[in-house]
C-alpha cells in the first residue's frame, strides 16, 4: 500500500504558518541563519516553541520555505525579459522591476544576501539548476539582440550581474544610502533617483553606436 495523501491545511493552519514566516523573515534578515533560533522566532510571533514546531519541523524547515519563496520572487522579473520586446525597453523594465523589489522586499533581499555570504549551502541547488538555466536562456536573447545590432556588444552575464549588484544595493545597504543622502534626498524618492541614474548608466552603454 502507498503512503496515504496528506490532508490539505485548514485556513487557520495557513494563517498560523504565515504569521510564523513573517516573524521568521524579520529574525533571519536581522540575525542571519546561524544567529537565529526557533526560540527567537517563537517570541517574535507570540507563540510557544512547541506550538511553532507543530507547524514547522525545525529552523531549517522555516528557512527553506522562506528561501524557496524568495528565489521564485527574485526570478520573476528575469523570466519576463522577452525577445519580442524592444531590447532597451526590456532592459529598462528589468532594472525598474529589480529596484521595485529592493524597495518593497528589503528583508527578503537581506535574507538572500546572508545566504550568499555563507556560501549558499541551502540555495545552491537552485543557483546551479533553475537560476543557471534561466540566465542561460536570457543570455541567448541578449546575444541575439547584440548580433542583430539592436544592442551594443558586451558580456551578457556580467551585464546581468551588474544589474543585480546595483539594484540590490538599495536594499542591502539602504541604511548607508539614506545616511549619505541625508534627510532631503534619502526619502522614498531615492528609488526614482536611482532608477533614472541606472537607466542612464546601462542604457547609454547598451545603445548601439551610430
Amino acid at each position: 500500500m502507498g503512503t496515504p495523501p496528506s490532508r490539505p491545511r485548514t485556513r487557520i493552519q495557513n494563517e498560523k504558518r504565515e504569521i510564523i514566516l513573517t516573524a521568521a523573515l524579520e529574525v533571519f534578515s536581522t540575525n542571519g541563519f546561524r544567529g537565529s533560533t526557533v526560540d527567537q522566532i517563537a517570541e517574535a510571533c507570540g507563540m510557544s516553541k512547541p506550538n511553532l514546531l507543530y507547524y514547522f519541523r525545525s529552523k531549517e524547515d522555516i528557512h527553506a520555505t522562506l528561501l524557496g519563496r524568495l528565489l521564485q520572487t527574485w526570478l520573476a522579473p528575469l523570466r519576463e525579459l522577452s525577445d519580442a520586446g524592444d531590447p532597451l525597453m526590456e532592459i529598462r523594465t528589468y532594472i525598474r522591476r529589480k529596484l521595485e523589489m529592493s524597495r518593497d522586499f528589503p528583508r527578503e533581499s537581506r535574507l538572500f544576501a546572508n545566504e550568499m555570504l555563507q556560501g549558499a549551502p541551502r540555495a545552491m541547488p537552485v543557483l546551479e539548476g533553475e537560476l543557471r538555466a534561466l540566465v542561460d536562456e536570457k543570455v541567448e536573447i541578449i546575444k541575439a539582440w547584440m548580433r542583430s545590432g539592436r544592442l551594443a556588444k558586451t558580456d551578457p552575464y556580467h551585464l546581468l550581474f551588474s544589474i543585480w549588484a546595483t539594484t540590490q544595493h538599495y536594499a542591502d545597504f539602504d541604511v548607508q544610502v539614506r545616511a549619505v543622502l541625508g534627510p532631503d534626498r534619502g526619502a522614498d524618492g531615492r528609488f526614482e533617483d536611482a532608477a533614472r541614474f541606472l537607466e542612464q548608466l546601462f542604457l547609454d552603454g547598451l545603445r548601439p553606436k551610430e
